[in-house]
C-alpha cells in the first residue's frame, strides 16, 4: 500500500534567504566580542580641580596666624605696643610749661606781698604755702590726665587692631574658599566634558561593534514576516515505493478478488 506524504514548504528563494541568513548569523556570532574598546570610564581630573585640592589644603589653619597676633592685642599689656612714642616728650613739655606758670604765679605772690608792706610776712608764707599745694594738686591731676590720655588712645588702637585681625581671621579664609569654589568648578566643568567626550568615544565603539548584530537583526525580523506571508505555496507529494510484504499482500488480495467472481459466475 503506498503511503503518500504531503509537506508544506516556503517559497524557494526563501529557503536561499534563510541559509543565508543562519550562515551570516554564525560567521558574526562565533567570535567572542571585545568589550574593552566600550567598556566604561571615568574621565581623569582637571588641573584646576588638583589645584582647587592643593589650595584648600594650604588653606586649612590660614586664619591661626591672624587669631596669635590678634592674642597679643589683647590683655592687660596689649596697650603697650601702641603707645606713642614721644607721649613722654608731650609729657615733659607740658610739665615744663605748668611748671613756669607755677613760679610766675608763685612770683606774683611776692611782688604783691612787697607792694602791700608784708614782704617776708607771714601773710605772705601762708599764700605762697596755699598755692604750691594746690599748684602741686594741679600738676598731679595735669600728669595724671596726661598719662591717662595716652594710655587710652593706645588701649582704643590696641581693641581696633585686635578687631581686624579677627576680621581678618574670617575674610582669609571665606577669600580661599571662594578662590576653592571658582576653581573647583571651572576644573569640574572641564572634567565633565572630558567625561562627555569619553562617553560619545565608547558609545560610538559600541554601536560599530554592535552593528552587525543589529543589521542581522533587521534581516532576521524581515524574513520572519515574509515567511508568515508565505504559507503554504508549494506542496510536494512522496509516494514510496512498496516492500516486498506490501508486495505480497497486494498480490494476494488481488488473486482472492479473482477467485471469488468466478464462483459468482459459476452460480
Amino acid at each position: 500500500m503506498a503511503i503518500t506524504q504531503t509537506q508544506t514548504l516556503p517559497a524557494p528563494f526563501l529557503t536561499d534567504v534563510t541559509k543565508d541568513y543562519a550562515k551570516r548569523l554564525g560567521q558574526v556570532t562565533a567570535p567572542a566580542m571585545d568589550t574593552s574598546k566600550f567598556a566604561p570610564t571615568v574621565a581623569a581630573q582637571d588641573p584646576l580641580q588638583t589645584q582647587a585640592y592643593t589650595l584648600g589644603q594650604a588653606g586649612v589653619g590660614a586664619y591661626e596666624p591672624y587669631m596669635t597676633q590678634a592674642g597679643a592685642y589683647s590683655g592687660p599689656s596689649a596697650y603697650s605696643s601702641f603707645m606713642s612714642p614721644y607721649q613722654q616728650d608731650i609729657i615733659d613739655a607740658t610739665m615744663a610749661d605748668f611748671d613756669k606758670q607755677a613760679a610766675q604765679g608763685i612770683l606774683g605772690i611776692g611782688q604783691r606781698a612787697a607792694q602791700t608792706g608784708n614782704l617776708g610776712g607771714g601773710r605772705e608764707g601762708v599764700l605762697e604755702s596755699e598755692y604750691q599745694s594746690q599748684s602741686d594738686l594741679n600738676r598731679a591731676k595735669l600728669l595724671a590726665s596726661l598719662r591717662q590720655q595716652g594710655f587710652g588712645q593706645a588701649q582704643d588702637l590696641a581693641s581696633r587692631a585686635f578687631g581686624q585681625q579677627m576680621q581678618m581671621g574670617q575674610a582669609v579664609p571665606a577669600l580661599q574658599q571662594a578662590d576653592i569654589s571658582t576653581v573647583g568648578t571651572l576644573g569640574a566643568q572641564q572634567q565633565a566634558f572630558a567625561q562627555a567626550q569619553a562617553d560619545a568615544q565608547r558609545e560610538a565603539a559600541r554601536m560599530e561593534a554592535y552593528e552587525p548584530y543589529e543589521r542581522l537583526g533587521y534581516l532576521g525580523t524581515g524574513i520572519t514576516g515574509m515567511l508568515g506571508g508565505y504559507p503554504g505555496q508549494y506542496q510536494s507529494t512522496v509516494q514510496p515505493n512498496p516492500t516486498p510484504l506490501q508486495t505480497a499482500l497486494g498480490i494476494g488480495t488481488g488473486i482472492a478478488g479473482m477467485y471469488g467472481a468466478y464462483k459468482d459466475m459459476m452460480k
